[in-house]
């Protein structure tokens, strides 16, 4: 049985939020122009190499992928805002999302999930989409990479 007023769909955006900032730090350093251009002349292989080369810093291979489709809304005398349909695959876990990008912050919009032997129990699905995040990350959340490597220097 459901849990009256909570919002799943919420939760698991925050945890795809969480998982991907490091991603969108990344491709919020591409000019917005490039990300029009693209788009607007259906140039998808392009766009899938930039998010190809923000997530292999950060994710195992596979686990995000660009979903070949975006759009721009750039309406006169403000900011673009670029969004890209995006996946997550990894532990028997996908979830297709749209990536906000924006000058000062980005968002997720979460479009679908599945469970594959997912639980009847909400909660439970919602942290196997965190467990998944968290072991297709290359670094745990939340952990630098220049610690690892300093460290690692220190013992050789």
């Amino acid at each position: 049985m459901l849990k009256q007023g909570k919002d799943y769909s919420r939760e698991r955006e925050k945890a795809l939020a969480d998982g991907m900032r490091d991603v969108a730090s990344e491709l919020r350093l591409v000019d917005p122009a490039d990300f029009i251009a693209y788009i607007r002349t259906e140039q998808f292989g392009n766009i899938r190499n930039l998010v190809n080369s923000s997530t292999e810093m950060f994710f195992k291979p596979g686990t995000i992928c660009f979903g070949l489709s975006g759009e721009v809304d750039l309406p006169w005398g403000c900011t673009p805002c670029v969004s890209l349909d995006m996946e997550f695959h990894h532990l028997n876990v996908s979830a297709y999302f749209r990536l906000v990008l924006q000058s000062l912050q980005a968002g997720i919009e979460l479009s679908y999930v599945s469970f594959e032997g997912g639980s009847e129990d909400p909660d439970r699905n919602t942290e196997r989409l965190i467990e998944a995040i968290d072991d297709a990350r290359l670094v745990p959340h939340g952990r630098s990479r220049r610690p690892q490597a300093e460290a690692a220097a220190e013992r050789h």
